[in-house]
């Protein structure tokens, strides 16, 4: 397990049962290349899922007692779409440990973002079953410090159109202009299109059955542009 040692300290983990570990990194493939049936991370992925789930459900929970239901889940959602834990698994170098059939070797495996995105749940679901719920929870908490504390800076309100106003206007006078761009569809099937813009820059689109949903998602878009972005509101 020395092999793994750098991994474990990152995760904050340090494994009783090295052959979880071995088993969270083995992508399915291997499985599919040997003759005889090979256990693969699949089923510890749909564990690791739950735990994760679970972990920031509860941590989200506590942090936010102001916000309801769809703020909440809506948090939740940005932290587990499966870009965002592709990212995590590249953090901490899982493609490097991926156990891989020599096919999928050859075809960028070990870069794949479905495999690192998998690997770092069944990352998760293995630390559970090594030490028990408080164990991965406390590895969840270690890998999303950073998100969770953007979070407490700026969580959803539920009100996208609202929140960046404020967050425009904290450093611009200038309100966010929104545009129809476009309706489409019969008349009582309608879809309109929006773009919000600032200072003359198109900061997000959005999509809907009415203006007003059109513009409330396309606001949402420019959010999360700009939380994503080093830079900032124009």
């Amino acid at each position: 397990m020395t092999d793994f040692a750098a991994l474990q300290a990152q995760l904050g983990h340090s494994f009783r049962d090295g052959t979880l570990l071995r088993l969270a990194l083995t992508h399915p493939s291997v499985a599919h290349e040997q003759a005889q049936a090979t256990q693969h991370n699949q089923r510890l992925e749909f564990l690791g899922d739950a735990v994760l789930q679970l972990a920031l459900t509860r941590e989200l929970y506590q942090r936010f007692p102001a916000l309801e239901e769809g703020p909440l889940t809506k948090a939740r959602a940005r932290l587990v779409n499966r870009r965002f834990l592709a990212e995590q698994g590249r953090r901490l170098g899982l493609g490097g440990h991926l156990v891989l059939s020599r096919g999928e070797e050859l075809h960028g495996g070990r870069e794949r973002p479905s495999a690192l995105a998998d690997a770092f749940e069944a990352l998760l679901g293995a630390v559970f079953l090594d030490e028990g719920f408080e164990a991965a929870r406390a590895c969840v908490l270690r890998l999303f410090e950073l998100e969770l504390d953007r979070l407490a800076l700026q969580p959803d309100s539920g009100n996208p159109k609202g929140d960046l106003q404020e967050r425009l206007q904290a450093a611009s006078a200038e309100p966010p202009q929104y545009r129809l761009e476009c309706a489409t569809g019969p008349d009582h099937d309608r879809i309109f299109e929006c773009v919000v813009c600032h200072g003359g820059v198109e900061l997000g689109r959005g999509r809907g059955k009415s203006k007003k949903a059109a513009e409330s998602q396309a606001a949402q878009a420019a959010l999360e542009r700009l939380r994503s972005s080093s830079e900032g509101p124009p």
